[in-house]
């Protein structure tokens, strides 16, 4: 049966209860998670601050795989290890029988410096969690803790998906990673979830009907989630563009690629503004530019680098297809020539609706609806939407501001932070995520 079709019969059924069975099941179960969760917070803690104080690149995560494996393995569960690469997968069954459902967390950290001076600040120098990574997998270690515990709540299983290189990998970087990699090797496979769950700290958000001018925080305590498109497709190109080489004072007896790269970069821009539907979601940036040797050489050659963030497949197509158009004109009017390698890094977010409104009531039950916030999609990209091309899939964000604490950073920057209460808040949301889909699934 269709892992989409299979989830929404039996999320109907479990809807179908009496409303009051499920209330009373449902609250009893969150009393004791919320006990276990109090228990063993300051435990989890000092967790998220090892894991912060270590943090390390794609691909090389190797201490934190080392810890969340033996971890996991203390707990008694099934762990695979090497998946790709440093990606780990463990399996937790419950009690009783039933299918099974993923939770993904990822490892990997940034190339940046820390600033914030904490007790807990990184001691790899130059590398960060400043994605909230080290929330992520200290949030999905918990909750193996907290379900291993009380396993008699599971009806089924709980597959973790512990995954590397998040955050992309190098321009030069030949083949897959991350997401793409893992689901490649096997990691939503033998059992094969009806469902995957996974979340990401935010501390700056836009809520639904809100314009680009508020700030808003999501606060620790406090759950973002978007039904459908979620974020974008990412994409990543390098172009170079190919002149002649002359004296500074003769240039007309050259072709001056600087010039010809400057011309480039705003005929890229007119893509968005004047090539395109304005009611499509577009970004094209430069991020990197590169050329020349001396003030007064013309220079040869110019290597650029970027980011393409778009929703709609199609018309990312489209766009590919606009920047050859665009750099092949600009650069044959100069007598110049262009290459440019475009790489569909990650496609974008969808959230299962059906799965998002089964898993709604599940926070508002914990939360209170005036802390579960319908956001609107973002430009970023993320490759959890490899796991949610499988089985249905659900990525929310968790709450991590605390403006009374000075923890209202955005991430990627050097003074990223989190609220460290909301690793309560991430657990129990997974719990409940985990645990009602898969009661819905198992009632006949």
């Amino acid at each position: 049966m269709n892992a989409r079709f299979s989830l929404l019969i039996w999320s109907a059924v479990w809807l179908c209860l009496p409303a009051s069975a499920q209330r009373e099941e449902a609250t009893t179960r969150d009393a004791r998670f919320r006990q276990t969760v109090e228990e063993k917070f300051a435990d989890w803690v000092e967790l998220r601050r090892d894991i912060h104080r270590h943090p390390e690149l794609s691909n090389e995560e190797k201490r934190t795989s080392a810890l969340v494996a033996e971890r996991l393995k203390a707990l008694g569960l099934e762990v695979k290890t090497g998946v790709a690469k440093h990606g780990v997968v463990a399996l937790l069954k419950g009690q009783s029988e039933g299918p099974c459902v993923a939770v993904r967390a990822d490892m990997d950290a940034l190339p940046i410096k820390e600033l914030r001076s904490t007790p807990y600040r990184s001691q790899n120098p130059g590398v960060m969690h400043a994605c909230g990574h080290d929330v992520h997998t200290t949030c999905a270690l918990a909750l193996a803790e907290l379900l291993h515990r009380h396993k008699d709540q599971l009806r089924g299983s709980v597959k973790f998906l512990f995954q590397p290189a998040e955050e992309a990998m190098p321009a030069t970087f030949q083949g897959d990673w991350g997401a793409k990699l893992m689901v490649a090797e096997g990691a939503m496979e033998s059992p094969k979830p009806i469902a995957v769950f996974g979340l990401h700290t935010a501390a700056i958000v836009q809520p639904a009907g809100t314009t680009d001018d508020d700030v808003h925080y999501l606060k620790a305590g406090q759950i973002g989630y978007t039904p459908g498109i979620d974020n974008a497709n990412s994409d990543r190109f390098h172009i170079t563009i190919h002149g002649k080489m002359a004296h500074g004072s003769a240039p007309h007896k050259g072709v001056d690629a600087i010039a010809v790269a400057a011309e480039a970069i705003m005929a890229l821009q007119l893509i968005k503004s004047r090539q395109t539907n304005t009611r499509q979601p577009l970004v094209i940036s430069i991020g990197t530019i590169q050329g020349g040797q001396r003030e007064n050489i013309i220079a040869e050659k110019v290597e650029m680098g970027g980011t393409v963030r778009t929703y709609d497949a199609a018309f990312r197509d489209s766009v590919i297809e606009q920047m050859h158009r665009v750099l092949k004109g600009t650069t044959e009017a100069h007598g110049a020539r262009y290459e440019m390698d475009y790489r569909k890094t990650y496609p974008s977010i969808i959230n299962d609706r059906k799965l998002v409104e089964a898993t709604l009531p599940s926070f508002r039950r914990l939360f209170g609806s005036e802390n579960v916030l319908e956001l609107i999609p973002g430009m970023g990209g993320e490759d959890f939407s490899f796991f949610a091309q499988v089985v249905p899939g659900f990525y929310f964000r968790l709450g991590v501001a605390n403006e009374e604490k000075g923890i209202t950073a955005g991430g990627h920057t050097p003074l990223y932070d989190c609220d460290e209460e909301s690793i309560k808040t991430g657990v129990l949301a997974l719990a409940a995520a985990v645990c009602d889909s898969l009661a819905a699934a198992t009632v006949k």
